[in-house]
Formats: structure tokens, C-alpha cells, sequence
């Protein structure tokens, strides 16, 4: 059987200026229907909320084609995963380890303290939440890399206490697969659980009696029941993200080498066949090179049929622009998860980037780099939230807290303007909380 060729959308903007609604417009999203997947989960959180152990490997069973003997992964198992691991791959993760954590060391957050009026002082602090569950997904691919950027970070934010969630494995007799579960005992993390989808999220949104105790936080990506249980119990736990499928937009010129661009859009497509590709250019010669290459290496690679869905879908496009600066425009607008740039003068215009999960300048940065051992995290805002959203990060899991004190004087300084705003709401007892104490000076 010949493999599926692909069929690249072409999008001409050449003489418009649409505006960041009009170019996102022409260049939407695959469709993912949310509230269908929400109605979906509702009775499994609603199960896991009030249940065991027992629910959990019921579902496991359910969804995952194996009832997990054990849910919580035992220490033994997670050791026998390493030390069986392939030396290479161990080396490889190791590297990976070192560059995350060299990347994301300056990110830690340092105290504030500001003193507004001699005697009033007003500090930040920044202290990490009690407990995260780190969710890592496990379906057409084994992502031991997604347990290097959640875990990292989330250590060198200090929190005391961190669990992994990943699916069961029928080839793995009801365990994560080996290779996360060595990268997990590589990184020093012993609470690994067999449990995956939108009853991970919901196990540690309101913990398992006996099994998981509660967290505070969730992160990581997952299908789409993993977005809509992160949607559904935001405020019982805190979210990364809602991440949906990956995207990868790429604003190249003729000087960028056809063959590599086009093996970069095949790369994020091998994800899933509703992930996104989209080569902007002001060259039609090249789109053209890149489409030409993008058939023949298609045809050459694994995953031809999932890679040839996702670039012939909706999500998918070759678009045609007057020049690099609409292209700035576009992209910009478009806010990609993973956005390259690979034209002359690369690093100095990506200072005019403001909306991008991360960005890869110049030939020698593709996302893949990014994936795996650059040193950045991969856990990035998708579906144009990369407008409003940061990817993950030691900040994720820190909670900036302030603390006030102020001395006698200092208070009475500020204690008549405190009032008068109190009486101005019409909020009189915010205004007596003051005006007690002043009355207890004064020995009334």
C-alpha cells in the first residue's frame, strides 16, 4: 500500500492587512469539541470523587484495556525501570536533566521587601505549593521528556511533595511504560501512580483515601479528556494549562534550507493528526521547495498516515505574504505553541515577537532541540494562548504572598485616610477595625 500524500493548504495574504483577528481567522485551529469531552468525563470525576482504589483500576481497565494490579507504581519496580534502562538512554536523559535544570535555575523568584513609609513595610515572598501532580501522558508515544520538564522545575521550586500520574500499559503489566518510570527514578521522584486520562486529574483534584492524598496543583499535557478535566476542576485545583494539540508555525525566507523546514513541520505533525504546521514565507519558490520536500519525506517517515492527516487538515497551512514584516504580523497573531524563525536578520527581529509558547531563531534551533535538550521547557500554551499564557516554569509553582507590618506610628499616620476611603464605599466597620485601635492609644 503507497503511503498517503499530503495535501498542504495555501493561504495568500499578499496584499492584506487583516488585522490579528483576520489572520487568525484564515488560519484556524483543528476543531476539538470541549464540551462534548466535558460531558463525557463528568460521570468519571464524579466517580472518582467518591471512590477507591478499586474505581480507579476499574477504569484503567476500562479505558486502558488493563485493570493495573497495583495503582501507586511500588519503589522496586521503579528501580528495575532504571536500572534496565538503555545506557544511551540514560545518558541522553541525564544530559537532558542537566541542561533543564542549568535552564531554569535563574528562574527562581527572590523575596521583595518594600518599605512605603518608615515603619510600613510591605514584602513578597514567594513560596511553593504544598503538592503538585504531574501528569504525563502515554498513548502513541512514551514521553519520558515530559517527566524531565515537569519534575525540574517543580524541584527547583522547592515543593515538598510531587506524585506522577501516567497511564497503565498492557505490555507493561499494568505499569507506566519502563522508560518514564526509570526517568522518574532518575530524578528522585517515588510516587508514581498507574492511573491516566481525566481520572488522573480528578485523583489528584480530591485525592483517594488511602491511596493519593490531594494536590494543590496539576501540570502537564494530555489528550483532549485531560483538557477538559483540567477545565472542569480549575478552582479545586490549580492548572498549567488546558494544552491541545501541538503547533508549530515557521517564518522562513529563501535563505532557509527547504529540506529542514519541511522535516520541522513533519516533526510536530508525527504527534497526532489534528496537530498543526504552518510555513509562512514572502517566497512562493519557497513553499514551493518545502512542499515538494514535505511529499517526499512524508512518504519515507514512520508515522506517514497520522503525519499526513495533520498537515492536509484545516489546521495545516503554506501561507504566501507580501514581505517579513506582514510575516511578523502573522505570526504574531497566530501565537503558535512552537514558532521558528529562519531568515535573514533571525535574532535581531525576534525582539518583535510578543505572542509565542517559545521561539526557535535560526537554522540550528528547530523545535526538536526544544523537545528534548535545549534546556527550555516543552510544556507550552497552545491554541493561540501563548497571547495571554507562559509555558511552564519555576514560577509555576511558586504563589508570590505578601506580608504587611506596620509599627504604631506608621498606622496612625495612614489611619484617618484608611477611614474616610471605608466611609466613601460605605463599608463603616473596615473603617472602625481602624478606628478601635485608635481608640485603645488613646485609652478609651
Amino acid at each position: 500500500m503507497n503511503p498517503p500524500i499530503p495535501t498542504l493548504r495555501r493561504v495568500d495574504l499578499r496584499g492584506q492587512a487583516l488585522g490579528k483577528a483576520g489572520y487568525q481567522k484564515t488560519l484556524p485551529r483543528a476543531e476539538m469539541d470541549i464540551d462534548a469531552a466535558l460531558l463525557a468525563i463528568a460521570p468519571i470525576l464524579e466517580d472518582v470523587k467518591n471512590g477507591d482504589a478499586a474505581t480507579l483500576i476499574a477504569l484503567g481497565e476500562r479505558f486502558d484495556g488493563i485493570a493495573p494490579t497495583q495503582i501507586r507504581v511500588p519503589r522496586e519496580v521503579l528501580k528495575d525501570a532504571l536500572a534496565n534502562l538503555d545506557p544511551e538512554i540514560r545518558s541522553a536523559l541525564e544530559e537532558a536533566i542537566r541542561r533543564v535544570r542549568r535552564g531554569h535555575a535563574d528562574q527562581a523568584r527572590s523575596s521583595i521587601t518594600t518599605s512605603v513609609v518608615d515603619g510600613g513595610v510591605v514584602e513578597q515572598r514567594w513560596i511553593p505549593v504544598d503538592r503538585v501532580g504531574l501528569y504525563v501522558p502515554g498513548g502513541r508515544a512514551v514521553y519520558p521528556s515530559s517527566v524531565v520538564m515537569n519534575v525540574v522545575p517543580a524541584q527547583i521550586a522547592n515543593v515538598p511533595s510531587i506524585a506522577v500520574a501516567s497511564p497503565p500499559q498492557k505490555e507493561f503489566g499494568g505499569y507506566p511504560h519502563p522508560t518514564i518510570l526509570a526517568a522518574c527514578e532518575l530524578l528522585g521522584v517515588d510516587e508514581v501512580y498507574a492511573v491516566g486520562g481525566a481520572q488522573a486529574i480528578a485523583m489528584f483534584a480530591y485525592g483517594v483515601e488511602g491511596l493519593c492524598e490531594k494536590a494543590d496543583m496539576v501540570t502537564g499535557p494530555g489528550n483532549i479528556y485531560v483538557a477538559a478535566a483540567k477545565r472542569a476542576l480549575r478552582g479545586v485545583i490549580g492548572i498549567d494549562s488546558e494544552a491541545g494539540p501541538t503547533e508549530i508555525a515557521v517564518l522562513a525566507d529563501e535563505s532557509a534550507i527547504a529540506s529542514e523546514v519541511a522535516s520541522d513541520l513533519i516533526s510536530q505533525a508525527e504527534h497526532d493528526t489534528i496537530a498543526a504546521a504552518v510555513l509562512v514565507s514572502p517566497s512562493q519558490n519557497f513553499l514551493d521547495a518545502v512542499e515538494r520536500e514535505v511529499i517526499k519525506r512524508v512518504a519515507e517517515t514512520k508515522h506517514s498516515e497520522r503525519i499526513s492527516i495533520a498537515l492536509s487538515g484545516i489546521q495545516s497551512a503554506l501561507v504566501l505574504v507580501d514581505s517579513i514584516d506582514q510575516g511578523l504580523d502573522v505570526v504574531n497573531a497566530y501565537a503558535a505553541e512552537h514558532l521558528e524563525l529562519i531568515f535573514e536578520g533571525a535574532a535581531e527581529r525576534s525582539r518583535e515577537i510578543r505572542n509565542a509558547g517559545a521561539v526557535f531563531v535560526g537554522r540550528f534551533s528547530p523545535v526538536s532541540l526544544g523537545d528534548y535538550s535545549a534546556g527550555s521547557n516543552h510544556v507550552l500554551p497552545t491554541g493561540g494562548c501563548a497571547c495571554h499564557s507562559s509555558g511552564l516554569s519555576v514560577q509555576s509553582f511558586l504563589k508570590g504572598v505578601t506580608f504587611i507590618e506596620y509599627n504604631e506610628s506608621a498606622f496612625v499616620g495612614i489611619a484617618a485616610n484608611v477611614i474616610t476611603l471605608a466611609n466613601a464605599e460605605d463599608l463603616p466597620a473596615h473603617g472602625e477595625a481602624i478606628s478601635a485601635r485608635l481608640d485603645s492609644l488613646n485609652g478609651k
